[in-house]
């Protein structure tokens, strides 16, 4: 499998394990990488500062799931192939219907990630969200969203 399909995959992976409520997925999937909206200093860093983060501020329904689709779209990969380095920055929307809120938008944004080939396979060395729209999020987020 070649390197781009490789990484379209990591992130596609990140929303599939989000949107099934599987945190410690999610945990496993960005624990080597650093976390967050901020600057470099504020980043979230190891597997259960992330699995943390995630548990206190998503909202889980008796299913399991927070009643999310993240959709990634407009992928931008540059990947050095002798370095082992890779970045790639894409669009999100996450879409939520639960009981009492019907099928909406409840947050756009991007992400800017980084990535390195260790022992052949590519991993998340940095995960950077901005939130761009913020719509309905009383059913989504037990705390508040990053300012």
């Amino acid at each position: 499998m070649d390197s781009s399909t490789q990484l379209g995959n990591l992130i596609a992976r990140y929303a599939e394990l989000i949107d099934s409520g599987d945190f410690n997925g999610v945990a496993d999937l960005l624990g080597d990488a650093a976390v967050g909206d901020g600057d470099s200093a504020s980043l979230l860093r190891g597997r259960e500062a992330i699995q943390s983060m995630f548990a206190s501020t998503t909202r889980l329904y008796p299913d399991g799931t927070p009643g999310t689709k993240h959709v990634t779209t407009n992928l931008i990969l540059e990947i050095d192939e002798d370095a082992g380095t890779a970045t790639a920055r894409t669009y999100w929307t996450v879409l939520q219907a639960v009981a009492g809120l019907p099928l909406q938008p409840i947050l756009a944004g991007r992400y800017h990630d980084r990535f390195e080939r260790s022992e052949g396979q590519w991993r998340f060395s940095e995960r950077r969200y901005l939130i761009d729209l913020v719509g309905d999020v009383s059913q989504h987020m037990l705390s508040h969203l990053p300012s």
